[in-house]
């Protein structure tokens, strides 16, 4: 929540800078004096969507803590935060990529700060899903599934395909130590959130519309040869 300015609308995926007049960013302090948690601020952002063809508004809301400084009381560390309306910061995806991958991504960014582990796993889950199906591997364990994927992309999208096994593995398998705690914080699962993104618009999105400009290309040719034929 730190800069509200750059915004990707969640509903029409528009990325834009808003204007003053797409947004409202205001807040509460909470100055109810706590010898445990000290003081807070609340902050809301309302924010409708600049694009005129969605305008749909998005509501979060973020719990800081507040500090005191030489020039008064000064907003500190974000304590949590929570996305309203809509309940997450789920993109939206053609409704061609298959159904249960999506059902995964989305789940994965509703419980990303609820749960952050278990985001995590969904990720991982999600991304065995899109494995299967786009590129049709042999189906075994995921480590050899995307081994099957070493020759077919490039290093580092083959790097971070491998991380977000080994980060949703922290939530899927139970250490052998069940004493060692080993946790995921909501950055870490929201950065695999953007790995599967990147992952539904490179291989789904890109080739869907490479695949509807060629048949567009084949469609003129096509015509352009029938009218030949008929003179």
């Amino acid at each position: 929540m730190s800069d509200v300015r750059h915004f990707s609308c969640p509903y029409c995926n528009h990325d834009t800078i808003l204007q003053q007049q797409n947004y409202v960013d205001d807040g509460k302090h909470f100055l109810i004096e706590n010898p445990i948690y000290g003081l807070k601020y609340l902050r809301w952002i309302y924010i409708v969507c600049p694009n005129p063809d969605c305008k749909k508004y998005t509501l979060v809301v973020g719990f800081y803590n507040l500090k005191t400084g030489p020039n008064g009381l000064k907003v500190d560390d974000l304590e949590r935060t929570w996305d309203l309306i809509p309940p997450s910061k789920a993109k939206s995806f053609p409704d061609y990529i298959p159904k249960l991958i999506l059902n995964d991504y989305n789940e994965a960014c509703l419980i990303v700060n609820l749960s952050p582990k278990a985001s995590a796993t969904l990720s991982r889950r999600c991304l065995q899903g899109i494995i299967r199906d786009f590129w049709k591997v042999n189906p075994g364990r995921l480590v050899d599934e995307i081994e099957q994927l070493r020759d077919k992309t490039d290093p580092l999208t083959w790097d971070a395909i491998d991380s977000v096994r080994k980060v949703g593995n922290i939530g899927a398998h139970m250490e052998k130590d069940i004493n060692l705690i080993v946790d995921v914080d909501p950055n870490e699962a929201e950065m695999l959130i953007n790995l599967i993104e990147i992952l539904l618009k490179d291989w789904y999105v890109v080739r869907k519309e490479r695949k509807n400009r060629l048949i567009q290309i084949k469609s003129i040719a096509d015509s352009k040869e029938m009218d030949k034929k008929s003179k």
